[in-house]
């Protein structure tokens, strides 16, 4: 099994983990452990970014959702409505 070495922790940051690793019933090696485990998990299970989609398919989708907003629609903004209302 491996070992890793962590120097140069800052003292809130250790406490922290230790407040943790107490809390937790554990030492702060299995702490540390499993926070570095779920932390990779998470990672793991992000959705890619749009950066794998084509750029055309990314414009598409952007002009998609501008075509769609009410203004397009023929609907009047909601910032004139609101002052509208103000003014009464």
């Amino acid at each position: 099994m491996a070992t890793i070495h962590v120097e140069n922790v800052p003292d809130d940051l250790y406490a922290k983990l230790q407040q943790l690793a107490t809390s937790q019933n554990s030492s702060i090696s299995a702490q540390v452990l499993s926070l570095l485990e779920s932390g990779l998990q998470t990672k793991a299970q992000q959705p890619q970014s749009n950066t794998s989609k084509p750029v055309a398919e990314i414009l598409a989708d952007i002009n998609r959702r501008r075509e769609s907003r009410p203004a397009y629609m023929g609907l009047p903004d909601s910032t004139s409505l609101i002052r509208e209302d103000r003014d009464r």
